[in-house]
């Protein structure tokens, strides 16, 4: 890890893909901050990886919390590496079969969440980050964010979500543009079907349904998958201002 001794703070840290983040960042030698609303979840795995890790409990929308966190990932080193995890989902169509309007405030707590609160941790991550010592090619470190698939090819009922993937998608080029000038990369990961808590709650036949239809691995895909692609991408100095998918091949279908 070209990052190794430096420190990295993962939103939405306590569960899924951030948890597998956070796990393989430590094992690399990266110390972490967990960023996430369980704070019991979120305890717990910081106290199974050790005194290099810690947690911040609290929600991406709020700039007094996430600075909190930004500085604790700060004081466990250099903070060079920042992965944006926290995210909710909401199913609703813009109209629905009874003439039902798509509810507006559950339409703003997801932007809110999910692109808001990604940019939140961005802006003030970033700042931090600029403040740190160079590395030798001028690096100070990356921005990892996670859209989706839903932000190319949104399914019925997944306007309030695909409309804040899209958002992530569409910031990456411009952030990666604005923080340039200090050394700092920026990327997006976007996942296909992946076998997170929200997925494993799904009946068994339903899961081989939803894999069945992902061209090749035939598979979900997992949250270590996703921690491996970070790897990478931190890795990969060269690579910037873009978003790679992460999905088997798999292309939504309307529904």
């Amino acid at each position: 890890m070209r990052y190794q001794g430096a420190s990295a703070l993962v939103s939405g840290g306590a569960s899924g893909l951030g948890a597998a983040t956070v796990r393989r960042l430590s094992e690399a030698g990266i110390a972490c901050t967990i960023l996430d609303r369980d704070a019991g979840r979120a305890g717990e795995l910081a106290a199974s990886l050790g005194p290099a890790a810690s947690y911040a409990a609290g929600d991406v929308t709020d700039p007094e919390v996430v600075a909190g966190a930004v500085e604790k990932a700060s004081q466990a080193g250099p903070l060079r590496i920042v992965v944006n995890c926290a995210g909710i989902g909401w199913a609703m169509r813009t109209v629905g079969r009874d003439g039902t309007p798509h509810d507006l405030e559950a339409f703003k707590n997801v932007i809110s969440v999910n692109l808001i609160g990604s940019f939140n941790v961005i802006r003030l991550a970033a700042s931090a980050m600029s403040k740190t010592e160079p590395l030798k090619d001028g690096e100070r470190g990356v921005i990892v964010n996670t859209a989706s698939v839903a932000a190319f090819e949104g399914q019925v009922g997944q306007v309030a979500y695909s409309a804040s993937k899209g958002g992530i998608v569409g910031m990456t080029v411009p952030v990666a543009r604005d923080l340039s000038v200090a050394g700092i990369r920026v990327l997006a990961i976007a996942p296909g079907l992946m076998d997170t808590p929200m997925l494993a709650l799904l009946p068994e036949d339903q899961r081989k349904a939803m894999a069945s239809g992902i061209p090749f691995p035939k598979r979900l895909g997992s949250p270590e998958d996703y921690a491996e692609l970070v790897v990478d991408l931190c890795e990969s100095s060269y690579l910037n201002g873009e978003v790679i998918r992460l999905d088997g091949a798999l292309r939504l279908q309307p529904k």
